[in-house]
């Protein structure tokens, strides 16, 4: 009876059965009992979900206890050697050992190498280890920028967050603008400096373009950004660059982009910038620098005061001396000025007048008559500018009022047409028309 049973649920179940899988002693009695009744193996085989060699076989076999053989792996030991010297070659590559392990002959899979060689790894792991860098109080400050969409009214808008984070205090100024151009960084600058009361010896950057322009990492050669570098000259600070690709060693703001991002801006919705940026001001001083700090585990408004506050430098109140330059430019049909390779757009009712170009360190103003439009000055070169403003009905073709009504009297084509005909007298023209006309 019991056996009856059995047969009855591998046979409601058999579709999970598939060759290959070990059978056992109720479906082997099951298949037993299905042929005594005279079913055809094939129908066995159909009925219980399995492959017709397995119901051959148990049709005329006493079931015994089966177990599965493991496929047995090559074994790696007689590569070890190799393997040791080889591993850090391939910058510790199993998929590439693999590969030229199959080459001496290895037929073992690459999940066996995988395992083989990840105590070595782990033992050489250490050695791409970061370590923890502290400063000193007023030693170092940290910036970088974070991007993300924000709603201001009834549209998300991308912008960006200025980051400054103070290296000992942890203390954080972040302000948020449009977009990351020089004029914002220096201007995101100064607000941090007024809001710390100070300056700090030393800030580390990344490597953006309107930091550096280009850089050597054998040699250690920079070249700067000159406006950017003028005004931290101005400043006094020194100006401190990661290595390319290790980011990780401004970890201090870039932990503070992170926390800006999900705790001061976590679903939060503004009427305008200016109310994101009192509120980025306002969250600093109330929630970021109230906490308790995860790595000083301390609150770092009383870490600032207590250390930092008196190792400040004192940033000049008075504004940084500005190049200013006035120059005359012509405005070309397209609508734009060319100053200093770049072009930047004006109304097109300017079209080929003459304008006063007002140059100074960060701002490119153009001049026309009482009106003026106003750029961020650009620091690279063959840059085209593009128009923000309302947009610029555009004027196309020639006035129709200007266009001669007359025949066309100089047509290349039509002069030479004429040409080739005999000259006749007007009076015998006169004569061929009163004959038409008869």
């Amino acid at each position: 009876m019991q056996n009856e049973e059995r047969s009855d649920i591998l046979t409601t179940t058999a579709d999970s059965v598939v060759e290959g899988e070990l059978v056992d002693e109720g479906m082997a009695e099951a298949i037993r009992r299905m042929r005594a009744c005279g079913m055809a193996k094939k129908a066995i085989a159909r009925e219980l979900g399995l492959d017709i060699k397995t119901v051959r076989k148990w049709a005329e076999t006493e079931w015994r206890p089966q177990t599965r053989q493991r496929r047995q792996e090559p074994t790696l030991a007689k590569y070890d050697e190799w393997i040791r010297k080889r591993f850090p070659e391939v910058g510790y590559s199993a998929k590439v050992l693999h590969r030229e392990l199959g080459e001496q002959g290895y037929e073992g899979s690459y999940v066996s190498v995988q395992r083989y060689v990840r105590p070595l790894r782990a033992a050489a792991q250490p050695e791409t280890a970061t370590a923890r860098y502290e400063t000193g109080p007023g030693a170092q400050a940290q910036v970088d920028w974070g991007m993300l969409s924000v709603w201001i009214g009834e549209a998300k808008v991308k912008i960006h967050l200025f980051v400054m984070v103070l290296g000992y205090s942890r203390r954080i100024f972040t302000r948020a603008y449009r977009n990351e151009k020089l004029g914002n960084l220096l201007d995101g600058h100064e607000a941090a400096f007024a809001h710390f009361g100070g300056r700090t010896e030393t800030i580390l950057y990344d490597n953006p373009r309107t930091i550096v322009t280009d850089k050597d990492e054998a040699t250690g050669q920079v070249e700067w950004n000159r406006r950017f570098k003028d005004r931290m000259d101005f400043y006094g600070v020194e100006v401190k660059l990661c290595r390319y690709y290790r980011a990780q060693t401004k970890g201090k703001v870039e932990s503070g982009v992170k926390y800006v991002k999900g705790n001061a801006l976590a679903g939060r919705r503004f009427a305008t910038v200016d109310d994101l940026n009192a509120w980025l001001t306002t969250w600093a001083v109330t929630i970021a620098d109230e906490r308790v700090h995860g790595t000083t585990h301390e609150i770092p408004r009383e870490r600032f005061d207590r250390e930092e506050r008196m190792k400040m430098i004192t940033v000049d109140r008075r504004p940084p001396s500005r190049e200013c330059r006035t120059l005359r430019r012509q405005v070309a049909t397209d609508g734009y000025v060319a100053v200093e390779t770049n072009r930047y757009p004006v109304p097109y009712a300017w079209c080929q007048a003459e304008v006063e170009v007002q140059m100074s360190e960060s701002e490119v103003r153009i001049v026309h008559g009482e009106k003026s439009v106003a750029y961020e000055r650009e620091a690279g070169k063959y840059r085209v500018v593009r128009w923000e403003g309302v947009p610029r009905p555009l004027q196309r073709g020639v006035r129709q009022e200007n266009v001669p009504g007359d025949p066309p009297q100089y047509d290349p084509a039509w002069l030479a047409s004429i040409g080739s005909v005999s000259a006749r007298t007007l009076e015998a023209y006169a004569a061929v028309a009163e004959e038409v006309m008869r």
